[in-house]
């Protein structure tokens, strides 16, 4: 089968540095900071490891999906290329819309604070430069990808390894002081039901879609994305494992349950002081390389935008040499700052949560399109078709009916973003006709 490429686009990512991008995708702050969550809401440390063994399976089964519809359409866009392919360009802009306004950029800003407050707390600076610094970071990274996707990769293969090593120590940390369990209080936790102690374990799992949206960089995109996408999950779901059975070793149920931080409070027992440093620092450095991702990604998704006339037409514009997205890079990363500087990128991204779900669970939808026009074409074809996508489907359900339960307000206000991106789109209609 032949490779169509995102005009301009040059091929330049193998299997290892598209692995990076889907590791570095997932694996951010939420391993380091978050099973405390889980732990909360679960009545048992086997309770604790079922929900992260089902998360991976989720994880997985996502990744499958879009493994097939990477390798059908190997080409920068992502889900929004077979949103618009499969249910037309209203569909396809009301997700870029969510995406652009909200969850790429929020998510940029929230991550990147939280960068800033580590590098902050290892360099010794004062918390008033948290916000300058995480702006500061935001340009960085925007303009080293302004160089090409080279020199984006080479910027997330170095950050992802720092962050498995920063894993590796967690576990090999656990598994070397596994007697200090015993001396953590028992759990005494109110009782909760397990979809409330998976749901946090989903939003860990979820980010395996940014190397589907720069597709259109990857060598030999039908047998590579599908490779990354596995290997770099099955490897994502090793971590959570192995980490939270580390996390039990040493803290147990009711030590990681009242943990604000767990992979500090781990490190600090194994190793004094100098443990947290340097867990603080492996954090620094997780959240570093997941901003680059986001940026690297969302740059692309806006890029084909633009060429679309759904966006502004100069964000369609490829640097002629070094064939990135300037442009959209410049937009994203100077919205990103902006909410970093008013901080309100928290709730926006609660308000984004439903329509980011809703834009998941349509986009491995259109897997069926694919099929009944395509039939089972000579590239990687997604196992167990259609019970796997109609599983992942469930679960995209459960998680949104799950968080409109638990957030109505912010379900309404995040539906209500969503609607307002129709007089929008027949606003860039508008300025720019189709051609």
């Amino acid at each position: 089968m032949s490779e169509p490429s995102s005009p301009g686009y040059a091929r330049r990512l193998g299997v290892l540095d598209a692995t990076m991008v889907v590791v570095g995708g997932i694996i951010g702050s939420g391993i380091f900071l978050n099973p405390a969550v889980v732990a909360q809401r679960s009545e048992s440390p086997s309770m604790i490891m079922l929900a992260w063994t089902l998360g991976g399976v989720f994880a997985l089964t996502g990744a499958f999906i879009y493994a097939e519809l990477g390798a059908r359409r190997p080409q920068a866009g992502g889900g929004y290329v077979y949103l618009r392919e499969s249910y037309g360009p209203l569909v396809a802009f009301l997700f870029g819309w969510i995406m652009l306004l909200v969850n790429y950029s929020g998510s940029i800003a929230a991550v990147a604070t939280t960068f800033a407050t580590y590098f902050c707390q290892v360099a010794g600076l004062a918390p008033r430069l948290i916000k300058p610094v995480a702006v500061g970071a935001i340009l960085l990274l925007a303009g080293i990808n302004f160089f090409g996707i080279r020199a984006g990769a080479l910027v997330q293969n170095l950050a992802t390894t720092l962050k498995l090593l920063a894993v590796v120590a967690v576990v090999v940390a656990g598994l070397a002081f596994s007697g200090l369990a015993a001396q953590a209080p028992p759990a005494n936790l109110p009782a909760s039901s397990f979809g409330s102690a998976l749901l946090p374990v989903l939003f860990a799992y979820s980010g395996w879609f940014y190397i589907n949206n720069i597709a259109g960089e990857v060598r030999d995109p039908q047998r590579n994305i599908p490779r990354a996408l596995v290997l770099g999950m099955l490897t994502c779901t090793a971590c959570y494992l192995l980490a939270n059975y580390a996390y039990l070793h040493v803290l147990g149920h009711g030590g990681l349950a009242t943990s604000t931080a767990p992979a500090a409070a781990l490190m600090q027992r194994a190793f004094g002081d100098t443990g947290a440093v340097l867990i603080g620092a492996g954090i620094a450095v997780s959240t570093f390389g997941f901003c680059n991702i986001a940026i690297l990604g969302g740059s692309r998704l806006f890029q084909v935008m633009g060429a679309d006339g759904v966006f502004f037409r100069a964000a369609a514009h490829l640097h002629p040499t070094y064939r990135s997205p300037d442009v959209a890079l410049a937009a994203l990363a100077l919205w990103a700052a902006l909410l970093v500087i008013l901080g309100n990128y928290g709730e926006l991204l609660d308000y984004s949560t439903v329509g980011d779900w809703i834009g998941s669970a349509m986009v491995a939808a259109t897997l069926f399109y694919y099929r009944s026009r395509e039939g089972a074409a000579q590239v990687f074809r997604a196992p167990l078709h259609p019970l796997l996508p109609l599983a992942f489907i469930a679960a995209v359900v459960f998680v949104v009916i799950s968080s409109a339960l638990a957030q109505p307000r912010q379900t309404l206000i995040g539906l209500g973003i969503i609607v307002a991106g129709i007089p929008a789109y027949y606003f860039w209609r508008r300025i720019y006709p189709p051609r």
